[in-house]
């Protein structure tokens, strides 16, 4: 555990299959399904949930194989509490365990949605399409 402040505390781990649906929807994210959710975050390489006052108003997740690709994931914060650089240590905790134990020659990956991209940039991030490589992506719709 990392306290931020008197109010604010940094958390290792995933939130709540409830508390990650309403992060991600108070974040402006879309929903998932509950039934996605719960098989989904036990499956998170790594994690940390930001606390407000004990509740729970931001979160971050890394996803992978554990060896050669990882994607950084669900990264939101609730608006009352953005602009306040809490962000940043979210981004810090997540790039700062992928330093620690990912493998040098792993890919990491993320989707930068709007001004986002301004914070990943910090962390060592850049646009792919710049190296010759192109993001896609899938939606499983329709099953």
């Amino acid at each position: 555990m990392k306290a931020m402040s008197d109010s604010y505390e940094l958390r290792p781990g995933v939130p709540s299959v409830e508390d990650y649906r309403r992060l991600r929807t108070d974040a402006g994210l879309s929903d998932k399904a509950p039934e996605a959710a719960a098989i989904a975050l036990p499956n998170t390489w790594f994690g940390v949930v930001l606390h407000h006052e004990g509740t729970p108003i931001g979160m971050g997740r890394i996803i992978g194989d554990g060896g050669t690709a990882f994607q950084i994931v669900d990264i939101c914060l609730h608006p009352a509490h953005q602009g306040h650089g809490l962000g940043k240590h979210i981004m810090a905790a997540l790039t700062e365990e992928l330093e620690r134990r990912a493998p040098a020659t792993a890919y990491v990956s993320l989707i930068a949605d709007g001004p986002a991209r301004f914070l990943y940039e910090k962390f060592g991030f850049a646009d792919t399409a710049t190296h010759g490589s192109i993001g896609m992506y899938r939606f499983m719709r329709g099953r």
